[in-house]
């Protein structure tokens, strides 16, 4: 492997976990969001798609990079992408919060998120006729195994059907992230990181729009609202999904897909440090192998 490849994988893998970090600030941003606006989790997913890729549009504005996409006449492989992303950001946000609210948030994330590195590994496997090695196997297994400690909690499951609704739900928003991940791999000439976060999340936010609406979207315009609202769009939103868009060139799309297990991680830190939540000895050994799954993941030798 050259100077020059080795340099790009790690600034690859570098930008994964920004992305993952940054995305685990989210889930208190929006919590909170919802909590002072007084809004459906519908509508602040919504909001996090459209203002993010609002944010990310405006910048390309102002840094003259909006022209290299050719928007008067995109290819088709742009406007492919572009749906795509578009598409599965939608699935992945809506299905999301479904399952949040049949379950509970730990139940819906450790769903969401532990399913999406497996069903990348087996829509890797159907792509490439290779299975993967037994150490991303094993990290894998580890890491799902640390969000079960980290997150679980029996006693919110509430009814079967509701728990089997939730638990379906979230194996959908896992899958089409998953997908997502898949998809976006590949470079598509004219599209960079940044132009596909933009767009994509442009077109998710109008996907949700519908039923964002259906629930109410009055945004209160207090300061600390709409201060919690922009920095959801610019910093787990914008920069975190062009971090992750970036790092996927350069980076395996099992381990993209660990470095997502990040933000649950990173969310229930946050959570004790910040909201003074308790993770008990369970919770913290969760927490350690779960980060030490996601490092083994990244130590793993590339071919």
């Amino acid at each position: 492997m050259s100077v020059l490849s080795s340099a790009r994988v790690r600034a690859g893998s570098i930008s994964l976990v920004v992305a993952g970090v940054l995305w685990g600030t989210g889930g208190l941003a929006g919590s909170i969001l919802a909590s002072e606006a007084g809004l459906h989790s519908l509508a602040v997913a919504a909001y996090r798609l459209l203002l993010g890729g609002a944010v990310a549009v405006l910048f390309l504005g102002l840094t003259g990079r909006l022209g290299g996409i050719g928007v008067a006449a995109p290819t088709k492989p742009v406007v492919r992408r572009v749906l795509a992303a578009g598409v599965l950001l939608a699935v992945f946000q809506a299905f999301y919060f479904a399952s949040v609210t049949l379950t509970s948030v730990s139940i819906a994330t450790m769903t969401t998120i532990g399913s999406a590195p497996v069903f990348v590994a087996i829509g890797g496997a159907l792509v490439d006729r290779r299975w993967p090695n037994p150490a991303t196997l094993l990290a894998i297994a580890g890491a799902i195994a640390g969000l079960v400690l980290l997150t679980w909690s029996p006693q919110e499951t509430g009814e079967s059907w509701t728990l089997l609704a939730g638990v379906l739900a979230a194996l959908v928003s896992g899958c089409g992230f998953a997908t997502l991940t898949l998809v976006t791999r590949k470079e598509v000439a004219g599209l960079d990181p940044l132009r596909t976060t933009a767009f994509g999340c442009v077109v998710g936010g109008i996907l949700l729009l519908p039923a964002a609406a259906w629930f109410g979207m009055a945004l209160p315009l207090r300061v600390e609202v709409v201060a919690v609202a922009a920095y959801l769009a610019v910093v787990p939103t914008a920069l975190a999904y062009a971090a992750y868009f970036r790092g996927l060139r350069d980076s395996p799309a099992v381990l993209a897909a660990l470095s997502a297990l990040l933000e649950p991680l990173t969310a229930a830190l946050l959570a004790a440090v910040v909201l003074g939540d308790r993770l008990g000895v369970l919770g913290w050994c969760g927490a350690a192998l779960l980060a030490a799954s996601i490092a083994a993941g990244y130590r793993r030798p590339r071919r």
